[in-house]
């Protein structure tokens, strides 16, 4: 028996690193045993942001399917879908941009702090503004009853949670208010020590070879305070003792010992990372060179989980149309 309903998506804005592994895919992974999970690829979302060019958005999704199929979600569990395959999202969007009040998408965090990061993209536009009454038009379609988030989220699972309280009060109880399942993520930073991001180029991909691994885990920030092999080093401060924790648990006490002590050097200890990196990375990459080799994978995937979940919005467009009285036809 399932606990619930379930949905998260991605937007698609190229290969996924492990940022987005440990902060969202390992779970989803986890929760398509116990739940009744929608996850779709938000195309219309990538848009919010990078409208101006969207020549690598086809490939894009492919590959992010691919990523999600590889780290272990299994289309017989759980339904893998398109944003834009399925147009009562844009429905349910227009509708909700109707009753949603401008001030509650005003004070959305996320605008505000966009506003002031994005500067070389031209932003300030409805589709950016007014992207929570979408995602409420995706979360709702599916009466969701839980959301996968990290506690910087909450706010926008909040203004999820008011639309559908102002729809339910402007006209009849259609749509449930989404609780979170706070995902408490692992944090990896980038190979520079910075946060790990496509734009400071410091990311460790889902696809990436073990060579790959390896070389980026040699040119990994150490502490800059340690010149020799035996100087005492500074763990806390190190970019690679922060993946060690990720990925080497069990050898953390004995390696921080050693850091400190000045009995294991920089060069060792990267090339132990590497190999417990490749240990637990190789099984998904292995995956991944498997599902290459059968080219229309991705489009059966969706082709199905399209399907599902065409069936579900349309059940729910519905009971929309007919709680506002716009059923006219």
């Amino acid at each position: 028996m399932k606990k619930g309903k379930i949905l998260s998506g991605m937007r698609p804005t190229g290969a996924l690193h492990l940022g987005n592994y440990f902060g969202a895919l390992e779970n989803w992974v986890k929760l398509q045993d116990d739940y009744d999970c929608y996850f779709f690829v938000a195309d219309w979302h990538a848009l919010t942001t990078g409208y101006e060019d969207t020549s690598e958005v086809k490939n894009n999704i492919n590959d992010i399917i691919i990523d999600w199929i590889s780290a272990g979600l299994d289309p017989e569990k759980c339904v893998i879908f398109l944003q834009s395959s399925i147009k009562e999202h844009a429905e349910l969007h227009l509708l909700f941009s109707m009753t949603t009040p401008l001030s509650w998408l005003y004070r959305c965090p996320t605008y505000k702090d966009q506003l002031n990061q994005i500067k070389d993209r031209n932003i300030t536009t409805y589709g950016f503004l007014g992207y929570p009454c979408l995602q409420a038009a995706d979360i709702l379609m599916y009466k969701a009853e839980y959301v996968p988030v990290g506690e910087d989220q909450l706010p926008h699972l909040e203004l999820t949670r008011e639309i559908a309280r102002r729809f339910n009060n402007l006209f009849e109880e259609v749509f449930p208010e989404p609780q979170a399942i706070l995902t408490k993520a692992k944090v990896l930073p980038g190979t520079d020590g910075r946060k790990m991001s496509k734009s400071y180029g410091n990311t460790i991909a889902l696809s990436d070879s073990p060579e790959v691994i390896g070389k980026k885990v040699s040119t990994m920030i150490t502490d800059p305070a340690r010149i020799k092999k035996d100087d005492p080093g500074h763990p806390d401060i190190c970019t690679v003792f922060a993946f060690h924790k990720v990925f080497n648990e069990e050898e953390i006490p004995q390696i921080e010992e050693d850091c400190k002590g000045g009995k294991i050097g920089c060069v060792q200890c990267k090339k132990r990372l590497a190999q417990k990196m490749t240990e637990h990375l190789e099984p998904i990459y292995e995956r991944r060179q498997k599902l290459l080799e059968k080219p229309g994978v991705v489009k059966e995937i969706l082709h199905n989980g399209n399907e599902n979940a065409k069936k579900v919005a349309s059940k729910t467009m519905e009971e929309v149309r007919k709680a506002m009285k716009i059923d006219f036809m």
